[in-house]
């Protein structure tokens, strides 16, 4: 693992795309934070939050970003919005375009039941946007996601063996699903085009899985720990991505949820700072 393989993402400052969200800092505090811990890359976060020429400004590499798109729905067709987030995307120089198999519902406390024609629609059109970024210089990766049509094992198993579309390995969101992030990584490495870093706390995360608690609740009560601080075996999962030269993004990625504007200094700055300390600890014993 490079220095130059960590990048961050908004969502890490409770910056994202559902609304009503919490509290959203602005592009500038992101950025200038980012810079002040030494990060030089980023995915993008909502759509238009960190423009590209913003993120040259503070110069920031343009990572790519988060499109998620209803794929599962034979009567809709999303290529032409994924079309037109690839252009933004390759206009700024990013390169990795981020999926999800989105529901058509806002947030992620609840998912519809999917038929046969919806997965088959949904397999056929990773095909057809991987080909399309791969075209345009773009690496598209799936995200299994909760609260998204491809959350759990059964479904990320669906993905790997019906599509040729690489996988966004998101240690959380893996984990809340249902899935073993580690044995994924360690099975299934040739698929990795893309890895998100979470540290979780098991606990609520089975919450979470067995319907007990709210994804978004969950989150906000502390789901997600500072890199190291959690449940995961995150030296395992990195030692096997590193066994395979896996030599994509490795993007620091907390989801949090502010309840207001934390003074200078403080808020997610801190838990950002943690993770990246301890991800370059690890880093350096290579």
């Amino acid at each position: 693992m490079r220095r130059e393989q960590i990048a961050a993402a908004p969502i890490s400052w409770g910056v994202c795309e559902v609304p009503g969200w919490g509290h959203q800092l602005t592009p500038e505090r992101v950025l200038a934070e980012m810079a002040g811990l030494g990060v030089t890359a980023s995915e993008f976060g909502p759509d238009g939050f960190l423009p590209g020429p913003l993120l040259a400004v503070h110069g920031v590499t343009a990572v790519g970003g988060f499109v998620p798109a209803v794929l599962h729905d034979p009567d809709h067709d999303p290529l032409p919005d994924v079309r037109a987030a690839l252009d933004r995307f390759t206009t700024a120089g990013a390169r990795t375009l981020v999926l999800a198999a989105a529901t058509g519902r806002d947030g992620y406390d609840g998912r519809p039941d999917v038929d046969a024609a919806g997965w088959r629609a949904l397999l056929a059109r990773l095909d057809e946007i991987a080909g399309l970024a791969e075209s345009l210089g773009v690496t598209a990766a799936l995200h299994p996601h909760v609260g998204t049509v491809v959350e759990g094992p059964q479904e990320v198993e669906r993905v790997l063996d019906g599509s040729r579309i690489g996988l966004c390995l998101d240690t959380g969101h893996l984990l809340v699903g249902g899935t073993d992030p580690v044995a994924l990584a360690r099975r299934a490495a040739g698929r990795v085009a893309h890895v998100h870093l979470k540290d979780v706390d098991a606990t609520a995360a089975a919450a979470v899985r067995e319907g007990r608690t709210g994804y978004t609740a969950a989150v906000t009560a502390g789901l997600y720990r500072p890199l190291g601080g959690g449940d995961l075996d995150l030296p395992a999962l990195l030692t096997a991505l590193e066994a395979a030269d896996y030599g994509g993004w490795y993007v620091m990625e907390q989801d949090t949820v502010l309840a207001a504007e934390p003074a200078p200094g403080e808020g997610p700055l801190a838990d950002v700072a943690a993770s990246l300390d301890w991800l370059l600890e690890w880093a350096a014993q290579l």
